[in-house]
């Protein structure tokens, strides 16, 4: 069982992104290599049909491929996000932990959300599919004690008036 897990270890070492390899050197001069951070979470909720929705999130997600599991690790985290279908308006809220508010690049569509932070010490990138058509024009964002909550409003369904069709 040792000499799998520490198999595993070593492929993982070799699939992981440059950035997330560090070698350090102890007070007793000995080096030591270490390598992440690796996170992975998964938040559930129930959606109005009683099914559960899972949503995983972070850097490292394991996959099996062959009856054989598979480590894929990247260099960019995908952070936790929420989001939230309203009535007139969708709201999005999304975990950016360790940031500055002046890192985080953030850009919409009618109908995605992407959000980036590349620095040293973090990276992340998440692209949020919105449950309807929005205006991000009109979006507005808060960032407070590393988390981004944005609002962006539903685009107006124009009510046609109907009109009646002659028969021949």
């Amino acid at each position: 069982m040792e000499e799998t897990i520490a198999k595993e270890f070593e492929e993982l070492s070799k699939r992981a992104p440059e950035d997330l390899h560090r070698e350090q050197t102890l007070p007793d001069g000995t080096k030591v290599q270490s390598f992440g951070p690796f996170v992975y979470g998964y938040s559930v909720t129930v959606g109005p049909d009683g099914k559960p929705n899972v949503k995983e999130f972070g850097n490292f997600k394991a996959e099996t491929r062959l009856g054989k599991p598979h480590m894929d690790v990247k260099e960019k985290r995908e952070p936790l996000a929420d989001v939230i279908d309203a009535d007139d308006k969708v709201k999005v809220i999304v975990e950016l932990p360790g940031v500055e508010k002046d890192k985080i690049n953030l850009s919409g569509t009618d109908d995605t959300l992407t959000i980036s932070v590349d620095t040293p010490e973090r990276k992340y990138f998440k692209e949020v599919k919105l449950p309807a058509k929005v205006d991000s024009k009109k979006a507005t964002s808060k960032y407070k004690n590393g988390v981004l909550d944005i609002t962006v409003p539903k685009k107006k369904q124009k009510n046609t008036k109907s009109e009646t069709i002659k028969i021949e």
